[in-house]
Parts: structure tokens; C-alpha cells; sequence
């Protein structure tokens, strides 16, 4: 075992605190990762607010990169001094989903047997099964997957978490190619990367639509060839306008992918699809949220698909060391993503500011 600092939250909304930690010895399937970046992302904000459980305390972070220190018995996945970035679909290759190929949608994903515990024993819970708010943690080995170590740590272990759920929106859920047209609802940091990977996909026109100036620059930056300012104009019809005049008789986009996570947006997502379109929610809801009244017949009417998508529909495996290899071809600007680099003991303070919408991503460096 082994004391590191690291970042907690030991009640609903109370305030994270720097704190030692002790990080077990890796037993049989797990590894302990020493950890160089990570981002701050809204799912550690939930937690904070107990909008995910409450099993606090929680140990925060998962969105990371970093070096493996060690590994348990029967580990040869990766080794001692493996560049990874964490992954929180360390799929298990038995439950119905993996046996019938689909790994991306893994029932049963694994994380460490053991906990990480504070100084006086408590248990802690890790953020998605992570917790790389911390200078060391303990994880399953399939949470580590290989990637280029030349690679610029801060910018590819947002892959981890948002940047990944949004590139995966675009290309895994929504299965964008060329010729097809996508349009994204919401451009905080996961719909900007469901903008950049609809444009990686070779998607046109890519419509980004939000109400903050700031964000929809930003989706230009990444790929967007049209932005919308919805509260300005109705984006339903402005959507429908962009895509007529670049296909004619098309009454939508092929794929909107709703980014935001409430009704309101996800009944304009689905009224602004073409005939026969897709829907991607990747915006996360919270449990009290319904799906507004649309008439059933609008449903039968319009046909194509009403999807949801967990992490970009990822296989990490597959998707991770692809996706760092673009971007160190330059086809991928990752570094866009990171607005800022900041310490452990600026974690509250990330929050803030994210909250308010004043950064793409902070990024924890250590």
C-alpha cells in the first residue's frame, strides 16, 4: 500500500477537499496508475451534488492519462510503464452483449476488486470507477488501454471521457459518413466533439446550434460549416433551411445529435431530422426529466431511428489509439478541447468556472 494525495468529496454539495489517500498494492486483474492529467469533467460535478448515488465518499476524476507504476498477477495486457489513457468500458467478454459481439454495449464492465480508502480506513468510491483525481489509483487493467507516449498527456486523456462521448456520437452512434448531414444541439465540451467528429467523418453541412456566441465560435474552429443562435431563430427551421439548400428536397438533417440533455432540445432535435433521420441523445438527463408530448403518429410519420448514446458507443481498444493517432497526424485537434491547465487544489475552483460556462475543459496536470 502507498499514501498519495487526492481529491474527495465527503458529503452531497459540500466542498472537495486535498486529501491522503491510501492506495492498495494491485491484486490479481488490477493495475495502479500513476496519473499525469485530468480533465474536470460535469460528471464529477454530478457526483459532487449526489446526482449519481450517494455513496460518498466519493474520490473524483476519471477523465485521465498516465504512466502504468504496476500490475497484478495474471495482468499481460499492458506492463510497467505503458502510456494509457483510462477508460471506464473495461469490457468483461462474458455477459449477452459480449458474447454476441456487441462490446461497446458491455452489461458487466470491470474496475478494481480492492478500494482505495482514506487515512482512517473509510471506503472511498471512484468516480466511474476511476478516481484520477489523485496523484496514483488503483483501477482494473482493463481500464488502461495503449496509446502513442509522444502524445501530449492534457489532450488525449480527454478521450476518457467527453471527447470520446462526443466523436463516438457522430461516428459510432449516429454513423455518419460523407454525403450525409448532421446538425448538434448544444456545444459545451461533448457537443463541440460530436461537431468535430461529424466533420471527421466527412459529414457536410454540419450545423452546430447554441446560444452563446463563445461556444458556436468554437464549433467553427472544430469543424461546424454552419451555426445557428437559437435564441435568436427557431433552429428546427433553421436547420431544415441549411440542409435544403445543400440537398434539395431534404426536410432536416440525416443526424441531429442533442448535446444539451433536456426536453426541449430533444423535441427539437427530433423535428429537425430529415425523413427517415437519426436522433442522438448524448446529452445526460437527470431522473426527473421526461420526453415531451409528440404525437405518435409524428413518430410512425417520420421514421428513422431515436437512439441514446453511452460513451460515444466506444470500444476503447478500438477507438482510443485511432483517434490519438489522428491527432498526432494533425487531423484531430485535440488541443482545442484544453482551455486551461490547472493544480489538485484548483479542482473547486474548475467547477466554478465550468458551471458557468467560462472553459471548453480544465485540465488537471500533476
Amino acid at each position: 500500500m502507498q499514501q498519495v494525495k487526492a481529491v474527495v468529496v465527503k458529503r452531497k454539495d459540500a466542498p472537495v477537499e486535498l486529501v491522503t489517500i491510501n492506495v492498495p498494492d494491485p491484486g490479481p486483474g488490477e493495475a495502479v496508475v500513476k496519473i499525469q492529467t485530468c480533465g474536470v469533467c460535469h460528471t464529477d460535478l454530478h457526483y459532487k451534488q449526489g446526482g449519481i448515488n450517494d455513496e460518498f465518499p466519493f474520490l473524483l476524476g476519471h477523465e485521465a492519462a498516465g504512466v502504468v507504476e504496476a500490475v497484478g498477477p495474471d495482468v499481460t495486457g499492458v506492463a510497467p510503464g505503458d502510456f494509457v489513457v483510462l477508460n471506464w468500458r473495461a469490457v468483461c467478454g462474458e455477459c449477452r452483449a459480449c458474447r454476441r459481439g456487441d462490446l461497446q454495449y458491455c452489461f458487466n464492465t470491470h474496475n478494481a476488486t480492492q478500494r482505495m480508502t482514506l487515512e482512517d480506513g473509510t471506503e472511498l468510491t471512484p468516480a466511474l470507477g476511476i478516481g484520477a483525481f489523485a496523484e496514483k489509483t488503483l483501477v482494473a487493467a482493463g481500464q488502461c488501454t495503449k496509446v502513442d507516449p509522444e502524445a501530449r498527456a492534457a489532450a488525449v486523456g480527454l478521450l476518457g471521457c467527453g471527447v470520446m462521448a462526443g466523436i463516438g456520437a457522430a461516428i459510432n452512434t449516429g454513423a455518419l459518413t460523407r454525403g450525409r448531414s448532421a446538425a448538434v444541439i448544444g456545444c459545451g465540451g461533448v457537443g463541440v466533439a460530436a461537431v468535430a467528429g461529424a466533420a471527421l467523418a466527412g459529414a457536410s453541412p454540419v450545423i452546430a446550434v447554441d446560444i452563446d456566441a463563445k461556444k458556436l465560435e468554437k464549433a467553427r474552429e472544430l469543424g461546424a460549416t454552419h451555426v445557428v443562435d437559437s435564441s435568436q431563430e427557431d433552429p428546427v427551421e433553421a436547420i431544415k433551411r441549411i440542409c435544403a439548400e445543400t440537398y434539395e428536397g431534404a426536410e432536416g438533417a440525416d443526424v441531429v445529435i442533442e448535446a444539451v440533455g433536456r426536453p426541449e432540445t430533444w423535441k427539437q432535435a427530433f423535428y429537425a431530422r430529415d425523413l427517415a433521420g437519426v436522433l442522438v441523445l448524448v446529452g445526460v438527463p437527470t431522473p426527473d426529466m421526461a420526453v415531451p408530448e409528440i404525437p405518435l403518429i409524428d413518430v410512425f410519420g417520420r421514421g428513422g431511428a431515436l437512439k441514446s448514446s453511452w460513451y460515444g458507443d466506444c470500444l476503447p481498444s478500438r477507438d482510443f489509439p485511432m483517434l490519438v493517432d489522428l491527432y498526432r497526424q494533425g487531423r484531430l485537434d485535440l488541443d482545442a478541447f484544453v482551455t486551461e491547465e490547472v493544480g489538485l487544489d484548483d479542482v473547486e475552483a474548475s467547477f466554478e468556472r465550468m458551471h458557468h460556462g467560462d472553459v471548453l475543459r480544465s485540465v488537471v496536470v500533476l
